[in-house]
């Protein structure tokens, strides 16, 4: 094979990669929306196949609807609710699950194709099989949180939904990461040679994934919804009540107000690191993409430190939630974008 043609075979692959995680990026603003609306528990049963198949007609969804009447969301949260009403929050759960089984689907068939043309780079096919099993690792996790709230108390486990979102982030990013690579020149620079920010970058990436953690954690307690006000958590900056459980760290996994608390001070803390290191790339760079990247970074952090501000202010509307955690996945791939940079260019 010829090296123009690895780079059109790569190009080729940069583009279905591309697809993919343009598709899982709306696959985790469906999950914000099923979330915000309160749908996620509206599927009771877990048909990896004939679950594709919606109710086609008013005795399916009656049916449907039976199954549902069974369980505690809709005896001690829902009770009273019609089949029209369930309807809604049906096809929010029945959309993100469907969108799971496209995006199987849009990666396996193309992957082998792929594969068996021969027009993967070296290395590159161990790191999609990797991506595959985590994708069905996800389905998997998806339905194991679904199950922690069929039962007595109507609420999926906020450590289980915290697991979901990170997944899905993760194979998110790995697949950026991978088209990254296919598109943008490597270099053969040694760790010596690399930016001077080459390393600190990588640890950008991972404060922008906790910060996703801890919005995850927020949103499976709705701690989102205790203070409506900024940048006072009701009459004050720092709260009573803090860590007030027993044993006090269980407070930043289970008490609203500590979680809501430290999802902000985390926010604060990121916009100094993250301005700043930007600010030292964008300085330090003269070619490449260094200050595109930096600038981009800037950007992407601007736009969700108004979206969460705004989130908080309006009370959670599902719209600006949704467009919240979209947010927070455009800005770490900004953080990939300028790690990316600095690492291999």
């Amino acid at each position: 094979m010829t090296i123009s043609e690895q780079l059109r075979y790569d190009q080729q692959v940069a583009r279905w990669l591309m697809l993919c995680a343009v598709v899982i990026f709306a696959m985790i603003l469906l999950g914000g929306m099923t979330r915000l609306t309160n749908s996620g528990l509206s599927i009771v049963e877990w048909k990896p196949l004939m679950g594709a198949i919606p109710p086609l007609n008013e005795h399916d969804w009656q049916e449907v609807f039976h199954k549902y009447q069974q369980f505690p969301e809709y005896q001690k949260v829902n009770h009273g609710m019609n089949v029209h009403e369930f309807k809604v929050i049906f096809m929010y759960e029945y959309l993100h699950r469907l969108l799971g089984r496209l995006i199987g689907v849009l990666f396996a068939l193309p992957m082998i194709y792929f594969a068996v043309r021969g027009r993967l780079r070296q290395g590159l096919l161990p790191k999609l099989v990797i991506l595959f099993f985590m994708g069905g690792l996800q389905g998997l996790l998806g339905w194991y949180m679904v199950k922690s709230g069929l039962v007595d108390n109507p609420r999926v486990s906020q450590y289980r939904l915290t697991a979901h979102m990170g997944v899905a982030v993760a194979i998110y990013a790995y697949m950026v990461w991978l088209v990254l690579d296919l598109l943008l020149a490597r270099t053969t620079a040694t760790v010596n040679e690399r930016k001077p920010y080459a390393l600190w970058s990588l640890v950008l990436v991972a404060l922008v994934y906790l910060m996703i953690l801890s919005g995850a954690l927020v949103a499976g307690t709705d701690a989102g919804f205790a203070y409506s006000t900024w940048p006072l958590m009701g009459d004050s900056f720092i709260p009573r009540g803090l860590y007030a459980t027993s044993p006090a760290w269980l407070a930043m996994f289970e008490d609203i107000t500590t979680i809501q608390f430290n999802h902000r001070m985390f926010a604060y803390v990121l916009f100094v690191v993250l301005s700043a290191s930007a600010m030292l790339v964008y300085r330090s760079t003269t070619q490449g993409y260094g200050r595109l990247a930096a600038i981009l970074l800037v950007v992407a952090l601007c736009v969700q430190v108004i979206l969460g501000i705004s989130t908080l202010l309006l009370h959670v509307p599902v719209a600006l939630g949704t467009a919240h955690q979209g947010g927070a996945v455009l800005l770490l791939t900004a953080a990939l974008f300028l790690s990316h940079v600095q690492l291999r260019q």
